[in-house]
């Protein structure tokens, strides 16, 4: 009997298929199991003792209580999606405008590629604890001491200013301004973005450029009829990205921490889990789709 051919769309389904099967089974023998006695501590009161620990089932009283009785999780997962709002656009831009810089050719490129990616260093392990202990809380608390606060009030006060006698929106002034007193946050979070886009730029031909520029293109409309159109599909990668990396190291994912192994209240712990769970899942869901319906797929 001879066996039908697949077409290429089965092929590059199979292929699909395939590069995900690793993930799967990963998900399967290490994460599923953790995953449903989640949820079972959400609906229930755990009780640890020398023998183990019981549960004991409570139903939604958990949900409720982190939802209305708790005193501080709804303030900061609300303080958490606004951050997300305001810094994600800020941090994409960011590291597209710095990756297309650093893509460019000149002296030191190496040097200034590793000097963006240093934050990503910096962000993690023992200096990462220290930025978020008292030693910096008091480093910074002295330097505005000293200064008053003065001189970066003085600052922003001067490009407001000049942002609303140009005319500008006062929502956007406050917004740039605002991004301003954030920027060191900003470039913390942008130094994986810059390598995605980095990498993406590399991997734009040559050809394409030197068709347009034949054409009579300018460098800005390259950037929108080349060079952004073939970003798009890691626009949206970086997108993802950046939103998991917030949530994943923010306020209200060390409140869920700390509230099961502080306060060893483990049921309660696991419901903030789950409503933190929901939320991420929502504010992706719906930045894929609304992000996906432009992004260019080159065949």
């Amino acid at each position: 009997m001879k066996l039908k051919k697949l077409s290429l769309e089965q092929k590059n389904r199979y292929y699909g298929l395939y590069f995900i099967l690793p993930w799967f089974i990963g998900f399967l023998f290490l994460f599923m199991v953790p995953l449903i006695s989640s949820f079972r501590y959400s609906l229930s009161n755990l009780q640890v003792s020398n023998e183990g620990f019981t549960l004991e089932f409570i139903g939604l009283a958990n949900f409720r209580e982190a939802l209305l009785s708790h005193e501080s999780y709804v303030r900061m997962l609300t303080e958490s999606v606004l951050n997300i709002v305001v810094n994600t656009p800020l941090i994409i831009i960011f590291s597209l405008f710095f990756a297309v810089i650093l893509n460019q050719k000149f002296r030191g490129r190496v040097l200034a590629r590793a000097i963006f990616f240093l934050p990503v260093i910096l962000a993690s392990g023992i200096i990462a604890s220290i930025e978020n202990g008292d030693l910096m809380q008091s480093v910074v608390r002295n330097a505005n001491d000293m200064t008053g606060g003065g001189l970066s009030v003085l600052k922003n006060l001067d490009l407001t200013i000049m942002l609303l006698e140009s005319g500008m929106s006062p929502i956007l002034v406050e917004y740039l301004t605002g991004a301003v007193s954030r920027i060191y946050e900003i470039v913390s979070q942008s130094g994986v973005q810059i390598l995605i886009f980095l990498a993406g730029l590399q991997s734009i031909s040559p050809s394409l450029y030197e068709a347009a520029k034949i054409e009579g293109s300018t460098g800005y409309e390259a950037f929108w009829k080349i060079t952004f159109p073939m970003l798009s599909p890691l626009i949206l990668t970086n997108l993802v990205y950046t939103i998991v990396d917030s949530f994943i190291s923010d306020q209200t994912s060390r409140l869920v921490v700390d509230t099961a192994f502080k306060s060893f209240n483990f049921g309660l712990s696991a419901a903030m889990s789950w409503i933190y769970f929901a939320v991420i899942a929502l504010i992706l869901w719906v930045t894929t789709a609304l992000v996906s319906r432009k992004v260019f797929y080159q065949n």
